[in-house]
């Protein structure tokens, strides 16, 4: 909090400082003098009538009375780097999306409208990346009538809590009645720790996903268009641990490496041969083979809620880069 020279908090923030990084404390209850303060951190994403709204990293947005406030300041953007590999929210944003690829796209500005027949909302949803180039609304309606044309809801997916990351967009589709539905948040780690974790006895790679892979893959009834989107990507690898005769695999993993990074997905353990370490030989195996190929860095996407899978990459050395959230019109 900034201090006065006379040693008394000081807010300076104004209307001005709209779209940047602020920290404020505020009177939780108004005519107390038992020093019962709140602390928020996030982006400044409107200030009207008297009321702050304050993104936090996790998407969250809070609502903060302006005559509450004791103290506030901007502060400076979290850095890129925390633990592990350097990197900032466009570049993972574009590798994470060419390591999921749609069946078809379209651009509107520094927009990327993507659909795959419905099958995961990031490949059925819009990257923004920059600006559409016309106005919000009309945006918004271009988006809607695209998705509509293919029978598919219209999502726009958006990341909070890094430099770059896009508060201010998910502040204006909430204006409009958009609801987050989905948040999960995209880690990054060291590539050779993940690599020394784990011998890979047993693990077998294939380029392609076969039927054993797939029966073990948690979305069931696996179409020709989720084959594509599995596929897609600079250098995919897939990985199983075979099961006994005749069933499915007790792991498996997928992982595509893209230049420097390497990222996991589809990580699933049969519940009958959990807390083995399968999933880390998994990834151990997977890591080996994107080093062979050049790269060094990590990454992977873990929903909010799984727990399990975040003490998990945790305990790997992944740490959390952004959140990011697919918002849907409210219907």
């Amino acid at each position: 909090m900034e201090i006065s020279a006379a040693g008394r908090l000081e807010v300076r923030i104004t209307t001005a400082d709209v779209g940047k990084r602020v920290s404020v404390r505020c009177l939780t209850e108004a005519g107390t003098t038992g020093g019962k303060f709140t602390d928020t951190v996030g982006v400044l994403t409107s200030w009207d009538a008297g009321v702050l709204v304050i993104t936090r990293k996790s998407g969250e947005s809070v609502r903060v009375d302006a005559s509450s406030l004791v103290a506030g300041k901007v502060v400076p953007a979290a850095p890129a780097r925390h633990r592990g590999p350097a990197a900032d929210y466009e570049e993972l944003a574009q590798v994470a999306s060419r390591a999921w690829r749609p069946l078809e796209s379209a651009r509107l500005g520094g927009w990327e409208l993507r659909a795959a027949a419905g099958f995961t909302r990031r490949a059925n949803s819009v990257l923004p990346l920059g600006a559409p180039g016309v106005p919000l609304d009309e945006a918004l309606d271009v988006v809607r009538r695209w998705y509509g044309e293919r029978g598919l809801p219209a999502y726009v997916q958006t990341a909070t809590g890094a430099e770059g990351t896009q508060e201010l967009l998910c502040a204006e589709l909430e204006r409009r009645g958009w609801v987050r539905e989905v948040s999960s948040e995209l880690w990054i780690g060291a590539l050779a720790p993940l690599a020394d974790r784990a011998e890979a006895e047993g693990v077998v790679l294939a380029r392609e996903a076969d039927e054993a892979w797939l029966a073990r893959y948690q979305r069931k009834g696996v179409s020709e268009v989720a084959l594509k989107v599995l596929g897609s990507g600079a250098s995919v690898w897939f990985a199983s641990v075979p099961g006994a005769s005749g069933e499915a695999p007790a792991a498996i993993g997928r992982c595509v490496v893209d230049g420097r990074w390497a990222g996991f997905a589809a990580v699933e353990v049969d519940p009958a041969q959990r807390r083995r370490g399968l999933a880390t030989v998994v990834m151990a195996a997977l890591a080996r083979r994107a080093l062979d190929e050049g790269a060094s860095a990590a990454w992977l996407q873990v929903e909010e809620r799984n727990a399990g899978a975040r003490a998990l990459y945790a305990g790997m050395g992944f740490a959390a880069h952004h959140a990011y959230h697919h918002y849907r019109e409210r219907t």
